[in-house]
This record gives structure tokens, C-alpha cells and sequence, in this order.
């Protein structure tokens, strides 16, 4: 039996390769499978070999912080994977530690087959990387095909795939989900983020933004959206203050269709936002470093923006409020004046929809995901 280990390291990228593995699992039934992963790898049945909670740090500092404790993950899941001995390693995202345990991996035995889904942003920082991973990644998926060049240059093999939050969502038609939407509510759908560090940041500025909101106005219904590992800590967060007009929800079909019914989202930065622009709602990006990871992080980007549809047409198609600019007043601000102004909401909606048009594939991208896969399984 063919054996594929999955090693992902944050939500998203448990999110991520449950799309792909769940198509390959109805394809090719007879793979044995091990991960590092979530409850979406785990609700497909696949185990992993401990809690994804437990290498998911943001920020370089914690990184800096928590450096012994990383890297004796690392060496452990290394030896996790030698001991299962896949035909395939598959990695998905988070390249400062899949990477890292792909390198190791591969120089132990170099007849495991590595494939990375999802790239590094190279385009960003660290244009370096690209020699580096041409030593040790056999197949790299691509999401956007603007990708391609920095690949091909090195001539690493790499497949433009797509990006599935596009894929699932496009089509999603607008259903009001009885008894769960409120009636006479405008839905303001709320992203703080799946890191608990992101959530320890942005929540209490989202609290304080809500609470501006209903003190001027009561026309607004605000739903949060969480993965599994983070409901009941903003949930038991929120309760705190004095707030009725909001829910937390995690269950991703409920997800899409709240999405669906909303007339805005703020959203933290990062590729949720091409799930919101899928699906035609206006919103903003949001996002906030302590003082020393952004100066470190000012220090090694390449690009202007921090949302994926602003960089790819360098300019601000959503708007950004970032660092000092991310907080309740400045959030309250730029929502309510959007709401007012359907002209600019329609300019958004209008550009991102001609951005997502240029780097949607053809077919899907677990399809072309599980034909990578396949092929190196055969």
C-alpha cells in the first residue's frame, strides 16, 4: 500500500490539504496516511502525530522565543516521518517549519518524494529561497500563476493549481439560513484570524469596533469566523462585554452561506480574502505586529501591500488598515463611509473580481493537486 504523510502547520494549511486529500481519498482509496494536521485532516479520518497547536507560533519574536521548543519539533517530526516511510511527503504552507522538515527529510532518505503545496512568497522576501529549495522540494504547487517565473528560472517543477477558496465559493448562491440569520439585520461577517496570536491582537480592537457600531447604530448583526481550536476562546471572550448582536461560527458550510448574506467583512490579512472577494461582499484588511516584528518584517518585504489583490495590481483595491491605522475608531471609520459610498464598493467589487478571473485555474485545484500526487504515486 502507497503511504502519504501530510505535514501542515497552522489551520489554514490543515484547511488547505483536507481539500485536496479529501478529493484523492474518493480517487484512490488505498493510501495509507500519517500527518501533522487539524480537524479537517482528522475528520477524513487521518491521524496526527500530535496537537497542531503546538507549532503554531506567528510573529519572529515568538519564533525567537520558542526556538529549542521548534526545532526539537522539527527533529521529532522528521523522525515521525522516517519511521512511516511515505512514498510522498506532502507539505503544505508554513515553509519556515514544512520546509525545514522536508530539508531534514529528504537528506535522510532521499527516496521520499516531497511535493510543497502552496509556495513561498518569494515575491515578498527571501527571493534567496528559491536556490535553496530546488535541493530538496521535487514538486512545488502553485497558487497564482504570477508564481511560475520565479520557479522555472531555477528549473524546479511546479504546477499553478489555483487557489481553492476561489474554486469552492464562486458559485455559492446567497441562501438565508433560517432561524440562524436575524431578520432586519445587516450581517457585518468578522475574520480575527486562526493563530491564537493573531486573535490576541485583533479581538479586543474588533470588540471595541462593535461597540462603537452599536452605540450609533442597531441595525447590525456581527458574526465571527472561527476555526474549531479558537471558537470557545473568543466566544468566552466576547461574553465579557455587554454584546447580544453577535455569534461565533465555525462549521464551514454555515461559514460560506453567512459570508454569502453579508454586506461587509473585515478581514485580517492573508488569503481568506480571496474567499470574501469570491463571493462579491466589500471589505477591508486588517492586521497588527508588536513594534519589533514589524520593523523586522519592513525590513525584509518587497511589497507595498499586505493583501494578496492589492499586490498583485500594487495598488489599494481593498483598503489596508495596518499597525497604529488598526484600531476600533479607524476600522468604525472606513466600514460606515464604504457602506455610504456604493459607488466605491462597487469599484472593489468590480476589481476584484477582473484580479480573480487572472489567477483562477482552468479546473480546480484539488483536481490538479491530487494529479501531481497521483502521478508520483504511480
Amino acid at each position: 500500500m502507497k503511504k502519504i504523510f501530510i505535514l501542515t502547520g497552522e489551520p489554514s494549511g490543515d484547511k488547505l490539504a483536507s481539500t485536496v486529500i479529501s478529493k484523492l481519498k474518493s480517487q484512490t482509496p488505498d493510501i495509507e496516511y500519517l500527518s501533522v494536521g487539524g480537524n479537517h485532516l482528522k475528520k477524513l479520518g487521518i491521524n496526527s502525530i500530535y496537537n497542531l497547536n503546538e507549532i503554531t507560533y506567528l510573529g519572529f519574536t515568538s519564533i525567537l522565543l520558542n526556538i529549542f521548543k521548534i526545532r526539537n519539533k522539527i527533529n521529532q517530526t522528521v523522525n515521525e516521518i522516517i519511521k512511516f516511510n511515505p512514498d510522498i511527503l506532502f507539505s503544505v504552507d508554513s515553509p519556515d517549519f514544512t520546509m525545514r522538515v522536508a530539508e531534514k527529510v529528504k537528506k535522510i532518505n532521499k527516496k521520499i518524494k516531497t511535493i510543497h503545496y502552496v509556495a513561498p512568497q518569494v515575491w515578498i522576501w527571501r527571493k534567496n529561497r528559491v536556490k535553496k529549495i530546488k535541493k530538496f522540494i521535487d514538486h512545488i504547487l502553485l497558487l497564482f500563476d504570477f508564481e511560475k517565473k520565479y520557479f522555472d528560472k531555477e528549473n524546479i517543477n511546479n504546477t499553478f493549481v489555483g487557489h481553492p477558496l476561489i474554486q469552492n465559493y464562486e458559485n455559492n448562491n446567497k441562501k438565508i439560513i433560517e432561524n440562524i440569520i436575524p431578520k432586519d439585520k445587516k450581517i457585518i461577517s468578522i475574520f480575527p484570524g486562526s493563530r491564537k496570536s493573531e486573535t490576541d491582537v485583533l479581538l479586543k480592537i474588533l470588540i471595541d469596533f462593535i461597540q462603537i457600531v452599536n452605540k450609533r447604530h442597531n441595525d447590525f448583526y456581527f458574526y465571527f469566523h472561527a476555526t474549531d481550536e479558537n471558537k470557545n476562546l473568543i466566544l468566552s471572550e466576547i461574553k465579557k462585554f455587554n454584546i447580544e448582536n453577535f455569534d461565533v461560527i465555525s462549521d464551514e458550510s454555515i461559514k460560506s452561506k453567512i459570508l454569502s448574506n453579508s454586506v461587509f467583512a473585515v478581514s485580517k490579512s492573508g488569503t481568506v480574502s480571496l474567499q470574501i472577494s469570491s463571493l462579491n461582499i466589500p471589505s477591508i484588511i486588517i492586521y497588527k505586529l508588536s513594534f519589533i516584528n514589524f520593523i523586522i518584517f519592513k525590513m525584509l518585504v518587497n511589497v507595498k501591500f499586505a493583501n494578496i489583490i492589492n499586490i498583485i495590481n500594487n495598488r489599494e483595491v481593498i483598503p489596508e488598515l495596518l499597525q497604529n491605522e488598526c484600531n476600533a475608531d479607524e476600522i468604525y471609520k472606513t466600514v460606515i463611509y464604504l457602506l455610504k459610498n456604493p459607488d466605491l464598493i462597487k469599484k472593489q467589487l468590480s476589481d476584484c473580481s477582473k484580479t480573480l478571473e487572472g489567477i483562477r485555474s482552468k479546473t480546480s485545484s484539488s483536481d490538479e493537486a491530487c494529479l501531481v500526487l497521483r502521478n508520483y504515486l504511480s
